[in-house]
């Protein structure tokens, strides 16, 4: 993996944790909000893996 795709992997991280830990640290958690960080995590790491996570291609 080339090194900007892992500074983007980087501060792309960085900014979903920061919005999911937001979206968490409200007073009332749910179930809700936890299958909403867990589904917009997939929907945004997956296919970036995908394509510039795979080793030997």
């Amino acid at each position: 993996m080339k090194k900007g795709a892992v500074a983007g992997f980087v501060i792309l991280g960085a900014v979903w944790a920061w919005l999911a830990w937001l979206l968490l640290s409200k007073e009332g958690l749910t179930l809700k909000d936890i299958l909403i960080v867990v589904m917009s995590g997939i929907i945004v790491f997956v296919p970036l893996w995908k394509r510039y996570g795979r080793k030997g291609e």
